[in-house]
């Protein structure tokens, strides 16, 4: 089984985060995923930078 990523704020996987959602680079809302390093990222930051959500 893949490692889960876990929201740097409350410690919970994406899926029982209850944190404000939006990405940490543009402050977008749309589209945003829970990523390695703890943050939120919208679609187009994560292709941007390369970032890739847990699958």
């Amino acid at each position: 089984m893949a490692e889960r990523f876990h929201c740097c704020v409350c410690e919970k996987t994406e899926d029982k985060c209850e944190c404000e959602k939006y990405c940490f680079l543009c402050q977008g809302a749309n589209n945003v995923r829970l990523c390695e390093d703890g943050q939120y990222y919208c679609l187009e930051c994560r292709e941007a930078c390369d970032y890739r959500p847990e699958q």
